[in-house]
C-alpha cells in the first residue's frame, strides 16, 4: 500500500488558464496516510473524477507533482503505479468466464496457480458469483459484471492503492449496502489504501474512514463522518451532508452576539471576522428545539416521516427547517431554541471560531 502525497495538484483542461475559474481541479495539496480509506465526495463536475484520475496517472496534471510513499510518480503509468481502478461502469472481458476474469490480473503477473485459484475462490465467495464461475460474463447483468470489475480490482494484494470511481452506480440498491460492508471489512482486514469516488453521502460516511468534500475544484474539508456533521468547516460541507442539509441563515456579529433580523443569540467567545464579510449562522436540523420558549417562528408544514417530522419553518423571515421526534407537539405559538454547543458561525462562507 502507499502513502499519497498531492503537492499543490492544480489542473485545467484547456490551455493556458488566467483565473481560479478556468481550472477544473484548484491546488490541491494534501497527504493521504497508507492504508486509509478516503471517499471524495461531492456533486457533478466539482473535480473529484479529475483528482482520481490524476492519481492513477490516467491524467497528468497542469501543475503539481503527486508522490506514493515519497516517491514522485507523476509521469509514470498507470501499470507503473502499480493502481487497480474500477470504473463506475463494467469493464470485463465478456469472452472469458467468470473465473478467468478474476484469474487474469494474477495470472499476468505471474501468481502461482495454487494461489491465483485460492485468492480467486475466496473473492467469488465475497461477491457472491461462486455459482456463476463457469459462466460466460457476456451473459450476465450489469450488476453481476461491475461486481466481477469489483473482484478483479480486490483480488489483487500487491497493489499501492485501489481506486473506485462511481462503482455502485449500476447495482441494487441491496446489493450496494452489502457490497460497501464487504469493502469496508476487506479494507479493515486487508488495509489496502482506498479512495473512492461518489456523489452519494450515504456511500461516503459508510465506506469511508475520512471524506475528502470537494466543491467547485478545491477541497473544502476532510473529517471524519462525526467532524463533517458537527463542525462543517464550508457552508456547502454543511448543505450537503445531512438530510436535511443545515440552515444558513444571514447575520451580523455584535461582539460575543449573534444576531438574526430582531433576534439576538449570546455567545461564548467573539467570532473573528471583518467588516465586510458575508456573515451566517449554521445549525443543523437536529440542534433545534421547538417548544413554548425561545424566538418566535411561524410554521409553514410538517412532514411525517416516521420516527421523526421534518418542521418546516421561518425564523425572522428566514426558512428554517427542524428535525423533531414523532410525538413531539407543536404549541399554537411556536419558539425554538438552538444548542449553544451546535452553532456555527462563517465569514464568507468558511467557519470562524475556537476550532476553525
Amino acid at each position: 500500500m502507499a502513502r499519497i502525497t498531492l503537492d499543490h495538484i492544480r489542473h485545467a483542461y484547456g490551455p493556458n488558464p488566467t483565473s481560479d475559474a478556468a481550472y477544473a481541479l484548484r491546488e490541491v495539496d494534501h497527504e493521504w496516510a497508507d492504508g486509509g480509506a478516503y471517499a471524495l465526495l461531492g456533486p457533478s463536475g466539482c473535480g473529484k473524477t479529475t483528482l482520481l484520475n490524476i492519481i492513477s496517472g490516467l491524467l497528468l496534471p497542469s501543475h503539481g507533482r503527486i508522490l506514493f510513499d515519497g516517491n514522485d510518480v507523476t509521469n509514470l503509468s498507470t501499470q507503473e503505479r502499480n493502481i487497480a481502478q474500477v470504473f463506475q461502469f463494467p469493464v470485463i472481458y465478456d469472452t472469458m468466464t467468470v473465473y478467468d476474469n478474476l484469474a487474469f490480473p494474477l495470472r499476468n503477473r505471474g501468481i502461482a496457480e495454487a494461489d491465483v485459484d485460492r485468492r480467486v475462490r475466496e473473492m467469488l465467495e465475497i461477491i457472491d458469483l461462486s455459482d456463476w464461475s463457469k459462466r460466460r460474463a457476456r451473459r450476465l447483468t450489469a450488476d453481476q459484471k461491475q461486481k466481477i470489475s469489483l473482484g478483479r480490482g480486490l483480488v489483487r494484494n500487491d497493489v499501492n492503492a485501489i481506486l473506485f470511481d462511481e462503482p455502485l452506480t449500476v447495482i441494487d440498491p441491496h446489493m450496494k449496502w452489502v457490497l460497501r460492508s464487504q469493502l469496508k471489512r476487506l479494507h479493515k482486514q486487508f488495509g489496502f489504501t482506498m479512495v473512492y469516488v461518489t456523489h452519494d453521502q450515504t456511500e461516503a460516511l459508510t465506506f469511508a474512514d475520512k471524506v475528502v468534500v470537494m466543491y467547485e475544484g478545491q477541497i473544502v474539508q476532510i473529517g471524519t463522518p462525526a467532524e463533517l456533521f458537527e463542525r462543517p468547516s464550508h457552508t456547502f460541507v454543511g448543505y450537503f451532508i445531512g438530510s436535511p442539509g443545515m440552515n444558513v441563515m444571514p447575520a451580523q456579529i455584535d461582539g460575543s452576539a449573534i444576531r438574526l433580523g430582531n433576534e439576538t443569540i449570546a455567545l461564548d467567545y467573539a467570532p473573528n471576522v471583518a467588516a465586510g464579510d458575508k456573515v451566517e449562522l449554521g445549525i443543523r436540523p437536529e440542534f433545534i428545539r421547538i417548544g413554548r420558549e425561545g424566538m418566535p417562528v411561524t410554521i409553514a408544514r410538517v412532514e411525517d416521516i416516521g420516527r421523526r417530522k421534518i418542521v418546516r419553518a421561518s425564523l425572522a423571515g428566514q426558512p428554517i427547517a427542524i428535525v423533531a421526534s414523532e410525538d413531539t407537539e407543536l404549541p399554537a405559538e411556536p419558539r425554538v431554541r438552538f444548542d449553544p454547543l451546535a452553532l456555527n458561525i462563517y465569514a464568507n462562507s468558511w467557519r470562524v471560531g475556537r476550532e476553525a
